[in-house]
């Protein structure tokens, strides 16, 4: 269900792309230009084959002249509070602690990993109770 609604917030950033780009009047190899990108990657943005970073939204914004504010514009409270949670999720993932603890975590042997994450389970219901 969260995929579901992820797609659809893909889908109405891509149209809100759109919709400025060609407000604009500039043609998808001018804002690839503008952004340092080919023009394949804003038509993959346009049609939501591909997801935008807040990275390129900011750089997108700033090229467009629009607040970052303009591609959330419409998006109902549920889909926006789940790209917030996908937001602080990919945060968490992003982290060092985290890309070390999975590197170490693929060094061990199956056993030790599953130990480990059981281990890793007990402790969080532990926490949980």
């Amino acid at each position: 269900m969260v995929g579901d609604s992820m797609d659809e917030i893909d889908i109405h950033l891509g149209r809100r792309l759109r919709r400025r780009r060609r407000l604009l009047g500039l043609t998808q190899q001018e804002l690839a230009h503008a952004c340092g990108v080919r023009f394949q990657q804003i038509q993959k943005y346009e049609c939501a084959a591909n997801r935008m970073s807040a990275a390129r939204l900011w750089q997108l914004a700033e090229v467009l002249e629009v607040p970052i504010s303009y591609f959330y514009e419409g998006l109902t409270r549920d889909q926006r509070e789940s790209l917030e949670r996908e937001s602080s999720s990919n945060e968490t993932m992003a982290s060092k602690e985290t890309q070390d603890l999975i590197h170490a975590y693929y060094q061990l042997g199956e056993r030790p990993r599953r130990r480990l994450l059981d281990l890793a389970k007990a402790m969080n219901g532990e926490i949980e109770a």
